[in-house]
Formats: C-alpha cells, structure tokens, sequence
C-alpha cells in the first residue's frame, strides 16, 4: 500500500458506514457546529442497501437525536399493537403471557420499520445540514499518523485483477483525513476488527458472541394480515441444536417480515442454519400465514449477542467504534438501533467538545465513558446475564433464570449474577465425527427455497474481475483440516451458498468460493472453526442491494 500514491481530503470528522450510528453521528455533529466539515462514506450503492434489521424500532434513540422526527417525514409509520410470545412443538405452540415479561419485553410505544428506509431518510437529514456522504465508496484500508493514531482511511480503490494487480483502469482511491475517524461499519467490520486488534481495545472483554439472522419480506394475503402485529417464537425447529428464535413483524401494505435467528455458538457442525430457518416457515402456525403468500426479498447478516461483558473499549487514539462495530444489542429485546443512534449522539458530542478544545487524534475517553455510564451501558447491563445462561444452560434455564434475573434488574437495578461467555463461537464447533448429521427436509419452492433461489432475492452483485473479498489465510485448510475434522461447516453456516467442495471423478476435492454470491453477513468470518477466512470489503457498491430491509 505504501508505494501507492493517493491524493487526500481534509475533514474533521470521517465516518465510515452510513448506518443508524454513522449517521446519527453526522446529524449531531452538524446539529453542534454546522461549520464542521463531516464525510460519511457508504460501501453499499446507495444508502441503505446493506442494511438488513428486524426491525422493531425503540424511538428513544432518535428521540434524542431528532425530537421532532414525527413532523419531518421519517419513515416510521406502524406502532406496534399486540406483542406475542410462542413456545413452539413441531405441530403446535404455547403462547407465553406478555403479563410474566419483564417491563423491557414490552413493545408498546416501538415502531415497526424498515431501517433502510429509515437510513436513508436520516442520509437526507443529514445532507440538508451540509453533510458529505458518498455511497458505493468501500473503505479499504486505514491511515495511520505519526504517534500511531488512526488518521483516516482509504476509500474508492477500484480496478484490481483477481490477482491483486491493478488493471488497466485501476484506480487508487482516495486518503480521506479527518481530527478524528468514527467507525460504524456494523457487526464484524473490517477496519474496527483492525483497530481493535491493533489497539488491543476488547483485552478486558469477553469474547464477542454473534447470531446469523435471516430474513425474508412477504406479501400475504390481506385478510390474514393485522398491521401492528409483532411475534416472536422460541423452540422447534432447532431444539437442543442451538439457541434461537424467530421474529415475525406486520408492517404497512399487506407485508411481513420474517425472520429467523441461529446462535453461532452451536456445537454441531451438520446444523444448516439456512435450512433450518426454511423448515420454520412448515410449522402450522406460519404456514398458515404464509399460504397464498409470495417472498419478495430476502437476506441475512451476523449480529452482535455478547452485550455488556463482550463491550471492548470504544474509543481509540484517533477514533470511536460506534454501534455495532462494538456490540450494542439488546439480546432479549432483538433491539440494537436504539444504542447505534445513542452512541452516534455521544461521539459527536465528545468529538466536537476535544475540537473545541483544540485537540486532534486522541482518545476521545469521554465517549467510552458515556457508552458504559449512560443510558447504553444501562440498557445492555440489565440483560447481561441472558445470553451466557442461554448458551452454557440452555433455553429453559435462560427462560426461567433469565426471565426472574431481568426482573431483579428492572425492579432493584441490581442481580447478584455476573455471568461469562467462555468459548468464542468458532471455538464452540464441535468435530463432525461426534455429532449427528441432520436431515433436512426438501425446500418445496413455495413456503422454502433453496440458497441460490433466495439469494437472487437479495438483490446482491459483485464484478467478478476483481480479487474475491473473502480471503484464506492459508489455501490448504478448507480441504486438509475444516472438511476431514468438521465436515466442511463453511457449506452449511453461509446462508448465502458461497463456499462448497467440489469432489470430481479422479480429482482432489476443491474448495470454491462463489464470492459473487456473498451477501456480507460476515458470518464465515466468525463461525470458521479455524479462523481461517477473512472478510474484506470488494469494491465500492458491489454486495446486496436490499430494497426495503
């Protein structure tokens, strides 16, 4: 990277990821001083195409941002009006009275929404105040200053062969400079796995704990549809295999969004979370929803579940990891674009108070402290121990136990449990020789679909010129290690089918990776038992483009 000559753009503020976080940064940076120069830089072709969330929005997050965002045209639209919790069989389903939830469960006063559509609303906010945000503008890379500092980032290279030469039209992309570099890039970013490696920023922390949701829009048939409506479900298909659950949310013109979410700390290396979330959509109850129906759009992307335990430090000499590049999700409440939008806001009130001060390029402490003080740190603490009771107990201890802990947070702020998550999710795979292969019924192409099918509904593109953005560290360890000790996992964890082994007649197996289906959920990333992939960003714009996520 160093021989390569690039021209460079001065900021004070560089935001990488035009997400609920980024971008609530932008706003109130420019909200504080509207002479800051603020860049926002978007990998996906414009924003909102890479965001994929439930979603069931809390407002208090925008409330702060944007107290009048009722009068401004925000894209938010649908109050929920009926909560529902389902434990299900295989032929039936309990319903769990909301009354034995914890006041936080509750989603009365949230919004059901698409958050692109709610990202790309705020994109136009924010450029009404003077914010520069380029889209289809993948950062590559970060700059580092003198004492070590992040200094900026590398965006826009364009025009690499497959292998990593520069074509004819190659093109270097820019240096974009700024006092301070703010990185939203969502679960698993590239540059904050960087930054937090580099910085040693989750040394204090638990290993980070991921989930892989998946979800698919549906038209259906108005009479079955009940505007409002939110339904989550615990239990079949997944059983004793792992933890998860599904969301089924009745949004606006007869649609719903479902959804489905596999825990990546699973131990069996058969599980096919992809499939298990098509067998979900046979029970009774969502068949029947469903029925006369027809998917519009589908994706998937990891999500962060370590919560309060797994938070590294936020803020790094130059810079800030915000929202999710840090973990903010609410695991029981499947809720993290509240804390996007808080951490933004509290960002850019650091950042903007060390400008005034006269400072650049250091830690902006003040930002840490008021994600772990505040009202984030509030929110993530309360619920801390569900997830480790979850995985080390299973679903009925993280039922019962978890259930009466929240209770004990909401009523006396206080538990006397302070649980771990041990293994990181990679390392919960287990060898295939000690599990059970699972066998997973026939998608029957009109409440299932196989992989490929669904990911055309993603919408997703990649130019199949340039070098594949998901790298090994070493070639051999697909084949020699990952398919004879865990039975090629990789085949089955991407919901996306872009790995596979290809066994011919008188030939090694091959390990292919069919990048152009990637839809950059980053799961490979995580789950690899042997840490062996890497995800980086392709170049700008190329990945899914979800119309309505």
């Amino acid at each position: 990277m160093s021989e390569i000559e690039r021209e460079s753009m001065e900021y004070d503020i560089v935001i990488v990821g035009a997400g609920p976080a980024g971008l609530s940064a932008a706003i109130r940076l420019k909200q504080l001083d509207s002479d800051l120069n603020v860049v926002v830089l978007e990998k996906g072709s414009e924003v909102g195409a890479h965001i994929l969330s439930g979603a069931v929005l809390d407002p208090v997050g925008l409330d702060a941002l944007l107290p009048d965002w009722r009068d401004m045209g925000a894209p938010i639209n649908v109050p929920v009006k009926q909560d529902n919790f389902y434990m299900l069989g295989s032929d039936g389903s309990l319903r769990i009275p909301n009354f034995v939830m914890p006041p936080l469960m509750n989603n009365h006063g949230n919004y059901i929404v698409s958050m692109g559509n709610v990202c790309r609303w705020m994109a136009e906010k924010a450029e009404e105040m003077g914010v520069e945000i380029f889209p289809g503008m993948a950062c590559s890379d970060i700059v580092y200053g003198e004492n070590g500092e992040v200094k900026g980032v590398v965006a826009g290279e364009f025009g690499l062969n497959p292998d990593g030469t520069h074509s004819d039209g190659y093109e270097p992309g820019m240096e974009l400079h700024g006092k301070y570099v703010f990185l939203g890039e969502g679960v698993r970013g590239s540059l904050s796995k960087k930054v937090i490696a580099k910085y040693e920023l989750a040394v204090n922390a638990n290993p980070q704990k991921y989930g892989l949701g998946m979800k698919e829009i549906w038209e259906i048939d108005p009479e079955k549809h009940s505007e409002g409506t939110v339904t989550h479900t615990m239990g079949w298909p997944l059983g004793k295999n792992a933890g998860g659950g599904s969301f089924i949310y009745h949004l606006e013109n007869n649609q719903v969004y479902v959804g489905f979410v596999v825990h990546l700390n699973y131990e069996n290396p058969h599980l096919f979370p992809y499939m298990e979330f098509q067998r979900f959509k046979h029970h009774p109850m969502v068949a029947e929803l469903l029925k006369g129906g027809k998917r519009v759009a589908y994706g998937a992307r990891a999500i962060t579940e370590g919560g309060w335990q797994s938070l590294p430090k936020t803020s790094f000499p130059g810079g800030a990891l915000l929202g999710c590049s840090a973990g903010m999700v609410n695991v029981p409440r499947i809720k993290g674009n509240h804390n996007a939008m808080l951490s933004g806001k509290a960002a850019a009130e650091a950042a903007y108070q060390a400008i005034q001060d006269g400072r650049a390029g250091d830690e902006l402490d003040a930002y840490d402290g008021e994600v772990r003080n505040g009202p984030i740190g509030k929110d993530l603490k309360r619920v801390r121990n569900v997830k480790p009771l979850w995985s080390n107990y299973g679903l009925t201890a993280s039922l019962a136990i978890g259930g009466a802990d929240m209770w004990m947070n909401n009523l006396f702020n206080w538990s006397p449990l302070n649980l771990k998550h041990g293994k990181s999710d990679a390392q919960a795979t287990g060898e295939a020789s000690k599990h059970k292969p699972i066998d997973y019924p026939k998608p029957d192409g009109t409440l299932s679909f196989d992989r490929l099918t669904n990911v055309a509904f993603a919408f997703t593109n990649h130019e199949e010129s340039q070098p594949a953005h998901l790298k090994l560290t070493d070639d051999t360890v697909p084949v020699g290690v990952n398919l004879p000790k865990y039975g090629g996992p990789s085949a089955r964890y991407c919901p996306a089918g872009v790995y596979e082994f290809v066994e011919e007649e008188n030939k090694d197996t091959r390990f292919v990776i069919n990048f152009q289906n990637c839809v950059h959920c980053k799961t490979c990333d995580i789950k690899d038992p042997s840490q062996n992939i890497t995800w980086t960003t392709p170049q700008g714009g190329d990945g899914p483009n979800y119309p309505n996520m």
